[in-house]
């Protein structure tokens, strides 16, 4: 084991060549950020929400990814695995946008709460305690949908988060200095609950931040729909870091194998699946009950644009990526795996542009929905949260070993070869 895993060391030395990287992704993501608020803050004067969600559709873009990578992570400890030991640590990295995340989600607290009356319903209808006070709809779901309730649990998705990844990422570094197995059980506890607090806070904050826009709206699977997303889309993320580094003799060359690579495109095809049946089931149940406070989610999104999205969403999203995944090939040849990798972050993108947009109506009283266009916002949004996001992942990359160096299992995952 020694002789495999002593280069690990050599390789995290390496990581100082990281550091002009990183300087560069920050500067750019703090830039590419300003732009973008000043976008926000401008709609907001001109009573422009569209910036606003632009910022919001990137926002959720990159926290379930997040989100995903702690499900995975979690899932890793509670299940044992072996095989994941060496793509985990670059879960472990992505774990440290939490605490930037939080911070990018105040300025939708701050206009919401601290803009005046006006605009407290800027973002999220409901919170315009004027425009909803005759709505019977709202008046049914006010117990949920109120303003001490939506920041209490904002707090709590936060708090939460940040806790668990802290915790996660301490305790696995801990155990690179002694190699202790007794940090693994200590993994296997904040995961066993942080599990059923992510599941919970995932399906609730989708709702609050996204399915409440539309908050006439009712769905049950909404949550469920946000985990297969999540999901699939912090697959394709760890998938692109690990070949990353393994491209021109990188870090992880030796220890990410196409076992490795195998197995994460295996999990890419079921939940591929997973998202579908999902997707598929809810408009299934929506379109067979007919009932109206349901179906107009679906006839708004029937709308120019939104027909051949909703399309491409079918065809691009499920079956070409289901076909693709079914060949071994597809999912062991690094050049094949960037382009799905690519090809599914684009559409998920895509889908939640599908989900967030059309609920904010031009016509409040006619569900006139907002067309679809990328917006010069939008690109700045990605590129400011993305460059803060890059830059946690490379300032919490040159702070531990490349792979988790004395875990139980770091030998199976040396050796774990796949099909």
């Amino acid at each position: 084991m020694n002789s495999e895993v002593t280069t690990a060391g050599a390789a995290t030395a390496s990581s100082s060549s990281k550091k002009p990287w990183s300087k560069i992704f920050l500067i750019g993501g703090i830039v590419f950020l300003a732009i973008t608020l000043l976008g926000v803050f401008s709609g907001v004067a001109d009573h422009n929400p569209r910036p606003a969600y632009g910022l919001l559709i990137m926002f959720i873009f990159y926290l379930s990814i997040g989100v995903g990578m702690i499900m995975l992570t979690m899932i890793h400890h509670v299940f044992g695995s072996g095989w994941s030991t060496i793509p985990r640590r670059q879960l472990e990295h992505g774990l440290s946008i939490f605490p930037w995340l939080a911070l990018i989600f105040v300025p939708f607290l701050v206009i919401s709460f601290l803009m005046g009356d006006d605009n407290s319903g800027f973002i999220w209808k409901w919170l315009d305690a004027r425009a909803v006070a005759d709505d019977v709809l709202y008046q049914k779901k006010a117990w949920w949908l109120n303003e001490t309730a939506f920041l209490v649990r904002c707090a709590i998705y936060f708090v939460g988060w940040c806790y668990l990844a802290n915790r996660l990422r301490k305790l696995s570094k801990a155990q690179d200095a002694d190699g202790n197995p007794a940090w693994s059980k200590k993994l296997l506890f904040h995961s066993a609950w942080g599990i059923m607090f992510t599941a919970l806070a995932l399906t609730f904050a989708s709702i609050d931040w996204i399915k409440s826009i539309e908050f006439h709206w009712f769905s049950t699977m909404f949550g469920v729909w946000f985990f297969a997303a999540s999901m699939r889309a912090a697959l394709a993320v760890t998938a692109l870091v690990c070949i990353i580094q393994v491209y021109k003799n990188g870090p992880l060359t030796g220890f990410f194998k196409r076992g490795h690579m195998y197995d994460l495109g295996c999990i890419m095809l079921a939940f591929t699946v997973f998202w579908a049946y999902i997707s598929f089931s809810q408009y299934f149940l929506i379109y067979n009950a007919n009932i109206p406070e349901e179906t107009f989610w679906y006839n708004m999104r029937e709308q120019g644009a939104w027909w051949t999205i909703s399309m491409g969403l079918i065809f691009g999203y499920f079956l070409f990526p289901f076909i693709y995944l079914l060949f071994y090939a597809n999912k062991v040849k690094v050049n094949r795996m960037i382009f799905i990798c690519i090809w599914l972050l684009s559409f998920h993108m895509l889908d939640l542009y599908f989900n967030i947009l059309p609920s904010k109506r031009l016509d409040y009283d006619m569900y006139i929905s907002y067309p679809f266009y990328i917006s010069f916002w939008d690109i700045a949004a990605f590129l400011g949260i993305g460059g803060i996001c890059a830059w946690s992942f490379m300032r919490s990359w040159g702070k531990s070993q490349i792979i988790p160096v004395k875990d139980p299992r770091i030998l199976e995952s040396l050796h774990h070869n796949g099909r």
